[in-house]
């Protein structure tokens, strides 16, 4: 009889809270220096109590470096009752754009949807910058990284849209694989447990958000809304 398997680790993988990418006329924020507007502050409190109340305790917790994902993770640390340094980790940056201004308007609606379309293709480049399979070359040997590493059983990754459907697409085919279609609200949470296998994955859930789960409003994804929000400006 085959012996079981060693148990699998837990990660917890979170897109930051909202931020606001574009002022009242469509003109673009840095998106490097952007905060939780007040509806994300509240999505990480939120997660942050949902963990407690379930007693999630971390070994360890990671962020992208960028300001939106540090003070959510700081935040979630809180409202948890954690005490736990985040560690930076810029390979996880979100998926990089490119200038909007030079990108043409009959092509401004793919610039910003194309990348979360369906099985894309990793040529897709998003906002005409970095392509998908760029992302997946620093992503992928990222999360390779982590799962070598045997000093923890339970970790938090708070992360962004684009790098989270590229774990996520990982995880649940196999291989080098971008499924766009995959949504990440602001502060949602998923659960995907490792195996000592590079293969072993199961994905528990998938965009959970603490502050109403059945999300009853959402229909336009996030790339949709940015780009509505955009278009005021040109």
């Amino acid at each position: 009889m085959q012996a079981l398997r060693a148990q699998r680790r837990r990660i917890y993988l979170m897109r930051h809270g909202s931020v606001t990418y574009f002022d009242e006329t469509g003109k673009p924020f840095l998106p490097e220096t952007v905060a939780l507007n007040p509806a994300g502050q509240a999505q990480a409190d939120a997660a942050g109590r949902a963990f407690r109340e379930a007693g999630v305790r971390f070994d360890r917790v990671i962020t992208s470096a960028l300001p939106r994902t540090v003070e959510t993770a700081e935040r979630v640390l809180a409202a948890s009752g954690q005490q736990i340094a985040p560690e930076a980790w810029p390979e996880l940056h979100e998926i990089r754009g490119g200038r909007l201004a030079a990108i043409p308007k009959d092509e401004l609606r793919r610039a910003f949807t194309g990348a979360f379309e369906g099985a894309v293709d990793e040529g897709q480049r998003f906002l005409g910058g970095e392509s998908v399979g760029e992302m997946m070359d620093r992503v992928h040997p990222a999360v390779a990284r982590l799962r070598a590493q045997d000093d923890w059983d339970s970790v938090l990754l708070v992360l962004h849209g684009g790098v989270n459907c590229a774990i996520l697409s990982l995880a649940l085919s196999g291989q080098r694989l971008f499924l766009g279609g995959l949504a990440q609200a602001a502060g949602c949470i998923n659960a995907l447990d490792v195996g000592e296998d590079p293969h072993d994955w199961v994905v528990r859930f998938v965009n959970y958000v603490p502050p109403g789960p059945l999300q009853p409003e959402a229909r336009a994804t996030t790339m949709e809304q940015l780009f509505e929000q955009y278009r005021k400006a040109r």
